[in-house]
């Protein structure tokens, strides 16, 4: 087989193709010399890769990845959970659900219980992802919640993070509607996507079926003022209906295509 490159990617693709290619940050079309990728795909792609996992086994600091000025500005503190490391936290999920008992009382101590909103901020899978998303997207929501007359409580950054945590932050808080922060799953299109989880008065109990969430918050993806929107209108609805996951019926309004 010949090891020439196709056609030059400069050719003029039919509007459609285009208009896909515009929307999306996956690799479409991007050519190819003989059977395998062109030099410079093959370099993206393993860049791409190293960006990943870089972003997965990174460790939160919160003056690093959100800048000390940010930190004191919103009062930011940080807390862990039952995982003692990063390794503990990939390896045994349930770990990553539950506050250790000096970071539990640590929240009560400074959280205030009973607001409307109650935001943390979690690592999750992508360090990276927090430290491009929220210094944008927090203040955002803060204003828009102020904006409706909500109360929203004392935001908090925990590490080695997963979802499930939002059970632990109901019943510890009793907000009537708890959102979490917390770093994607990398990709090869971006490692900086955050997704925002929330839940209608989240209990021990409850799961995945009680929860709403909104992801790939990034640059390429959802814009931290589109995301900030969409966050809060489906806080919103969750208030209304008192209810959140697949008891809500959700009703949102998306940008045409």
């Amino acid at each position: 087989m010949s090891s020439e490159p196709d056609e030059p990617l400069s050719l003029e693709w039919p509007e459609i193709v285009m208009k896909i290619r515009a929307r999306t940050p996956a690799r479409l079309i991007v050519g190819r010399a003989g059977a395998a990728y062109r030099t410079g795909t093959q370099l993206e792609l393993r860049a791409a890769h190293a960006n990943a996992r870089d972003a997965v086994r990174a460790e939160l600091d919160l003056d690093k990845q959100l800048g000390a000025a940010f930190v004191k500005q919103w009062g930011l503190f940080e807390v862990c959970t039952r995982a003692n490391s990063k390794d503990e936290f990939l390896l045994q999920p349930p770990m990553g659900r539950t506050f250790s008992e000096a970071s539990g009382s640590d929240v009560s101590k400074r959280c205030s219980p009973g607001n409307d909103l109650q935001i943390a901020v979690g690592d999750g899978l992508s360090v990276a992802a927090v430290s491009a998303q929220v210094p944008r997207l927090l203040p955002l929501l803060y204003e828009g919640a102020k904006a409706r007359g909500w109360t929203v409580g004392q935001t908090f950054v925990i590490r080695h993070c997963r979802v499930g945590i939002l059970n632990e932050i109901g019943e510890m808080l009793a907000p009537t509607i708890a959102i979490l922060l917390i770093g994607e799953r990398p990709g090869l299109a971006t490692a900086e996507s955050l997704s925002a989880y929330l839940a209608y008065r989240p209990l021990r109990a409850h799961t995945d079926a009680n929860r709403n969430l909104i992801s790939n918050i990034h640059d390429r993806g959802i814009k931290p003022d589109a995301a900030a929107s969409r966050i809060l209108n489906l806080a919103a609805q969750m208030m209304k209906a008192k209810a959140s996951g697949s008891q809500l019926r959700l009703r949102e309004e998306l940008p045409a295509l």
